[in-house]
C-alpha cells in the first residue's frame, strides 16, 4: 500500500503530505482546488506523466515522495528483480523524484538511483491508475482480453504463448530471407563448384611455382648453356693454349727456379695448387656437360604446368598476385561453399523448428481458448449483478470469443492461424444496455455513464485477480448521479477490502464510505496560489460532507443529511464508522497537512 505521499514545489503545491488509510482513500475539493494534481504528484512519482511545466514559480526543484509498504513477499521479490536492490527482505521502501529547473528528472529507490525503464516497471507492478477517461481502457479488444486472463489466472499460459509465437515469428523472418537467397546461393554454388573443380584439376603445390620456373629456365637454354660451357671446357684444357697446359708449364718453371732459390718455392705451390682446382674444375664441367641433354616433352610439360599456374593466379588472384594468395582463394571457396551447404541445410532445419513451434502453439492456444471461455462463463454473470446494482438491470452483457482472420501478419502465409501474438482468438465485450436493443461491442455505446459503470462493474468483478495492490480512480463518478454514488461507494468500499483505493470524487455518497477522507483547498496568499491537502475527520468532515451537498451554505438540514450518509455507510459496510476507523488518532489534526518523518522532508 501507498502510505504516505510527500509533494513539494510542484504546481500550486508549495508543499504537502499525505498519509493513507490500507482501504478506501477519497479526495474531494473544489474544483479547480487540485485534487487531480495530487494524484498527477503519485503519476510523476512513477513515471506514468511528464512533469514538463510543472515546476512552482521561483523553485529550483520539485520532489515527490512516496513511502511503500509491501508486506507480499513475492511483490517485493518482484521489485528486486526490476531494481536489482536487495528489497526482497525490505516491507517499506521509498521511492523518489526530482524535476529539476533545467527539465531534468531523476529518481531514487532507498536512496539508490533508478533507470526510467526501471521505474515503469515498479509503476506497472505497485499501482494500477484509472483515470477520468480511462473507461476508454475497456473499448480496446487487447485491454479486454489481458482483463479476462487475468479473471482467469491465465498469465502465465498467455505468455508462454506470446513466447512461442516470438520465436516462431523470428523463425519466420529467418525462413523468408533463405528463401528469397535461394536462387542467388544456388548460382554462387555452381560459380564456387566451379571454381574448386578447376583448382582441384590444377592440384597446385606450395613452393611449385619456383621450382618450375627454375626448370624452365633450364631446358629453355640448354644449347646456349652446353655453348658456353664447352667454350670454357676448351679455354682450361683442349685449346692449343689451354690455360691447364700452361699452368703446368708454368709449375714447371718455378719448381725448377725453387732449387735454385728457395724464396720461389710458396710460388711455385700455389700455382700447383691452381692447377690442380682448375683441373678438377675442367673435370666437373666435361661430367655436367655430357649429361646436358634436351628434352622437348618436359620442357613442353613444364610449359604448360607454368602456363595452368600463371592463367589461375591471374583469373583469381589479379596483378601482382602469386601462389600463395591462389592458395588462400581455394581455402575461401571451400569455406564458402560449406556456408552455402549449411545455409540450405539451415533452412530445412528452420521449416521443421516452425512446424514445431506450431505444434507447442496449437496445444496451448487451445489450452488458452478454453481458459478464457471458462473464464467468460464466471465473469459475465458476476458484470450482470454488479450492472444491476449500479442500475442497470436490463443490460445484457456477453463476450464474444472472434477466431483470427484469416488473412495473416506474415507474407506468403495468408492462412496462418497464428498471426497474433495474444492467442488463436480476440474478444469483445458486448453490451445491450436497453431490452430490445441488439448486442453491441462496448467500444459502440453512446453514454459515458454507461462506460464508467461498466468499467467499475468489471473492476469489481476482477478486483481478486488484479495484479497490483494499489488501484487509483481519478473522478470515477464522471457522468455519473447522485442516485448512483451510494452504490458505487459500495463497491469502491468493496474493492478495498481487497486492495487499497484512491479515489477523486465530487459524490458525497461516495466520499462518505472513505475510511480517509481527504480534503484538498486552494488559498491566495500575497497574490499566490498554495493548495493545502488534510485528513478530515469527526465534525470537520461531517461539515465538508454538508458543503458537498449543498454548497457553501451549510444548513442543519444539510449536516443532517451528512450524518445520514456516514450512518448508512456503517449499515451497508457493517463495520465502524468510517469517520472513525483507523482516523480517529487524526481528529486533531484536522484541516493540517499530515507529516512525514524528517528524513523524507529534508532537502
Amino acid at each position: 500500500m501507498l502510505r504516505e505521499l510527500h509533494i513539494s514545489n510542484l504546481a500550486v503545491i508549495a508543499d504537502a503530505a499525505v498519509e493513507f488509510d490500507a482501504g478506501l482513500n477519497c479526495f474531494t475539493g473544489q474544483t479547480g482546488a487540485g485534487k487531480s494534481l495530487v494524484l498527477g504528484a503519485l503519476e510523476l512519482l512513477l513515471a506514468l506523466r511528464s512533469g514538463q511545466n510543472m515546476l512552482r514559480a521561483g523553485a529550483s526543484e520539485a520532489r515527490i515522495t512516496g513511502v511503500f509498504v509491501i508486506q507480499n513477499a513475492a511483490l517485493r521479490r518482484r521489485l528486486a528483480e526490476i531494481t536489482d536492490l536487495p528489497l526482497a527482505d525490505e516491507p517499506e521502501i521509498i521511492l523518489v523524484r526530482r524535476i529539476h529547473e533545467s527539465g531534468r528528472t531523476t529518481a531514487s529507490l532507498n536512496g539508490q538511483p533508478l533507470t526510467g525503464s526501471m521505474l515503469k516497471n515498479i509503476a506497472e507492478t505497485l499501482v494500477d491508475i484509472h483515470g477520468q477517461h480511462d473507461a476508454q481502457y475497456l473499448l480496446k479488444p487487447a485491454n479486454q482480453l489481458a482483463l479476462l486472463d487475468d479473471a482467469g489466472h491465465l498469465s502465465a499460459l498467455a505468455e508462454e504463448f506470446r513466447t512461442l509465437h516470438q520465436q516462431r515469428r523470428e523463425l519466420m523472418i529467418q525462413s523468408r530471407e533463405l528463401s528469397a537467397s535461394q536462387t542467388l546461393r544456388k548460382q554462387q554454388m555452381e560459380l564456387y563448384e566451379f571454381q574448386a573443380r578447376e583448382m582441384e584439376d590444377a592440384a597446385p603445390q606450395p613452393g611449385e611455382l619456383e621450382i618450375l620456373e627454375s626448370r624452365h629456365r633450364l631446358l629453355s637454354n640448354i644449347e646456349k648453356i652446353k655453348r658456353l660451357g664447352g667454350s670454357a671446357y676448351e679455354a682450361l684444357y683442349e685449346d692449343d693454349a689451354a690455360i691447364i697446359g700452361r699452368l703446368k708449364t708454368v709449375t714447371a718453371v718455378l719448381l725448377e727456379a725453387a732449387e735454385l732459390n728457395p724464396d720461389f718455392i710458396a710460388a711455385a705451390g700455389q700455382v700447383k695448387d691452381s692447377t690442380i682446382a682448375l683441373d678438377d674444375a675442367a673435370f666437373t664441367l666435361r661430367r655436367t656437360l655430357d649429361h646436358l641433354e634436351l628434352d622437348p616433352e618436359e620442357l613442353a610439360s613444364v610449359s604448360d604446368r607454368l602456363n595452368t599456374l600463371n592463367r589461375l593466379i591471374s583469373k583469381y588472384c589479379g596483378h601482382g598476385g602469386g601462389l600463395d594468395q591462389l592458395l588462400e582463394y581455394q581455402e575461401s571457396i571451400k569455406a564458402q561453399l560449406t556456408q552455402l551447404k549449411s545455409a540450405d541445410q539451415n533452412s530445412a532445419d528452420c521449416d521443421a523448428r516452425i512446424a514445431e513451434l506450431e505444434k507447442q502453439l496449437s496445444a496451448v492456444g487451445a489450452k488458452l481458448s478454453q481458459g478464457r471461455r471458462k473464464a467468460a462463463e464466471v465473469v459475465t454473470p458476476g458484470v450482470h449483478q454488479q450492472l444491476a446494482d449500479l442500475g442497470m438491470k436490463e443490460a445484457r452483457f456477453h463476450i464474444e470469443f472472434l477466431p483470427m482472420g484469416a488473412a495473416g501478419e506474415i507474407p506468403g502465409h495468408p492462412d496462418d492461424l497464428f498471426t497474433s501474438p495474444s492467442g488463436m482468438e480476440t474478444v469483445e465485450f458486448m453490451l445491450a444496455p436497453n431490452p430490445g436493443q441488439p448486442a453491441r461491442p462496448l467500444r459502440k455505446i453512446a453514454s459515458g455513464g454507461e462506460l464508467s459503470r461498466v468499467m467499475l462493474a468489471v473492476k469489481s468483478i476482477l478486483a481478486a485477480s488484479d495484479r497490483v495492490s494499489v488501484l487509483v480512480f481519478d473522478e470515477i463518478d464522471a457522468n455519473v448521479g447522485g442516485r448512483m454514488g451510494t452504490i458505487i461507494g459500495e463497491k469502491l468500499r468493496d474493492i478495498a477490502g481487497r486492495h487499497q483505493v484512491l479515489c477523486i470524487t465530487h459524490l458525497p455518497q461516495i466520499a462518505a464510505y472513505a475510511d480517509r477522507h481527504i480534503s484538498i483547498h486552494k488559498v491566495v496568499r500575497d497574490g499566490e496560489s498554495f493548495t493545502s491537502v488534510s485528513a478530515l475527520t469527526g465534525q470537520v468532515r461531517l461539515e465538508e460532507l454538508a458543503e458537498m451537498i449543498t454548497g457553501k451554505n451549510i444548513t442543519p438540514t444539510s449536516l443532517a443529511q451528512a450524518q445520514e450518509l456516514l450512518a448508512l455507510a456503517v449499515r451497508k459496510t457493517g463495520e465502524a464508522a468510517p469517520a472513525a476507523r483507523k482516523t480517529g488518532s487524526n481528529r486533531d489534526k484536522a484541516k493540517k497537512p499530515a507529516a512525514l518523518p524528517k528524513s523524507l522532508t529534508e532537502k
